[in-house]
């Protein structure tokens, strides 16, 4: 990407406040606050990871992240401003940074949140961890496998604290998850046989001519990692709004529903199975995929998973929303409230009950002291910063959150092979499929690169 000059940098503003306000001392003095950059500052970041960590007062986000120069700004913009009204005085701190290389290199930063497309999640993470801050990273962990095992391993080279942005982990707002995985890991259902995992497609999309490149914005750094491809405003995101932007349909930058919210139900239906650091033995299935258009992850599907131990999962839009866990003795379903946003899966449809169960009195039984306790958090973001004090594992670990996706993409490999595929969780390789093991990398464009 391209390196800002050290001139540009001081004229992003750096200065801190001279007066440092009440509330910010004592155990949240500048001292013991833990000092944020945030990596990408659209849709996600300001509607959710911001807002999120704007909470904490021993948290401060002082530096923001794009390659869109006007989202920089806009992000620079709530940043003061949202200090501003929280310490009752002028605010015009966050430091700005086109290039996040430049960001990972401040010492006065702890943590990062990445919050990007999900083509540059996993590099991203690595450079970070290796940069020496702790990651808040936006689900799913990476774009293949290979990226994902790859950014795994660095978390746990380096020793720093990566939390998966798989907000189902946390009671708030949702305790219901950790409740009904609960229950079946005690057996409340008896033996688990089956998961049943909700999750639409995405429609399919017009033609998009080519645009001129905006001048805010670095579209090669956009692009990162991936092959080269024109510039429409379709295949980004918008320029006058944070809209659901286009990415989110295109199979260079993402592998569609699948990993985009099926990385929240299958680690769920994963905590439920007690499958979290390994994945199935066997899938296959069948989708559709658009045949025009600009937009081309998949649409309708049916995917199908074997587990070493017997369990079957099977994963499609025709299933309500949520995860269903069904045993020899009865069934559990599980779903969030309501959706955050627009873009959630279940927006507009009819609501579904958010924890359910074929006899309603599992759902209230009590799990003894001697039995099976999930991990318990409040709140993703605040269980991420007690993390980076403590330095115990966080909710959603990189190993967690990379097997989540990874059996994602192996439900997508089933897609677009329409083969019967064997997988080794251990190995994480294909058996006997030299070209779904193909599937595993993409080659990285340099020099977006590891």
């Amino acid at each position: 990407m391209s390196k800002l000059t050290r001139r540009s940098v001081m004229a992003a503003g750096i200065a801190f406040p001279t007066v440092v306000p009440a509330t910010v001392l004592g155990q949240n003095a500048p001292s013991n606050r833990i000092n944020i950059g945030v990596i990408g500052v659209g849709r996600i970041a300001r509607g959710h990871d911001m807002a999120e960590t704007f909470k904490y007062d021993h948290a401060q986000i002082l530096a923001v992240c794009d390659v869109d120069s006007k989202r920089l700004a806009l992000g620079k913009q709530l940043v003061d401003e949202t200090y501003s009204k929280k310490f009752g005085r002028p605010w015009d701190s966050a430091r700005t940074y086109g290039d996040y290389h430049e960001l990972l290199a401040a010492k006065d930063l702890d943590a990062v949140i990445i919050a990007t497309p999900d083509h540059q999640h996993a590099i991203l993470a690595v450079h970070a961890v290796k940069a020496g801050k702790d990651v808040y990273l936006q689900k799913p962990a990476s774009l293949t496998i290979a990226e994902g095992r790859t950014m795994a391993d660095a978390v746990a080279a380096t020793g720093r604290i990566l939390q998966i942005g798989s907000q189902q982990r946390s009671d708030k707002p949702w305790p219901q998850f950790r409740r009904a995985c609960e229950l079946v890991r005690n057996g409340r259902i008896g033996q688990l046989k089956h998961v049943e995992v909700g999750l639409p497609g995405d429609p399919s999309g017009p033609e998009a001519p080519q645009q001129p490149i905006p001048a805010n914005l670095n579209y090669d750094a956009w692009l990162g990692s991936t092959p080269q491809a024109y510039y429409t405003e379709m295949r980004v995101h918008s320029q006058d709004s944070f809209d659901r932007p286009g990415w989110l349909r295109c199979e260079q930058f993402t592998a569609g529903m699948i990993t985009g919210w099926g990385a929240h139900h299958v680690d769920t239906a994963h905590w439920g199975m007690d499958m979290e650091h390994s994945g199935p033995v066997e899938v296959w299935g069948s989708a559709e995929f658009p045949k025009s258009g600009l937009w081309n992850v998949h649409g309708k599907f049916l995917t199908h998973a074997r587990y070493a131990d017997g369990v079957t999962m099977d994963i499609s839009g025709d299933f309500p929303n949520g995860v269903k866990f069904i045993g020899t003795e009865g069934w559990i379903f599980v779903a969030r409230d309501a959706p955050v946003t627009s873009s959630d899966p279940s927006f507009g449809q009819k609501p579904t009950p958010s924890l359910a169960a074929s006899d309603p009195r599992i759902l209230d039984s009590v799990i003894g002291p001697n039995e099976i306790h999930l991990r318990r958090s409040e709140e993703q973001h605040g269980d991420w910063l007690d993390s980076i004090r403590t330095r115990k594992p966080p909710a959603a670990t990189a190993e967690v959150g990379h097997r989540a996706c990874s059996t994602c993409l192996l439900h997508h490999a089933a897609m677009k092979t329409g083969r019967h595929l064997k997988w080794d969780p251990k190995a994480e390789r294909f058996i006997g499929d030299d070209e779904a093991n193909a599937m595993l990398s993409r080659p990285q464009r340099k020099p977006y690169t590891f």
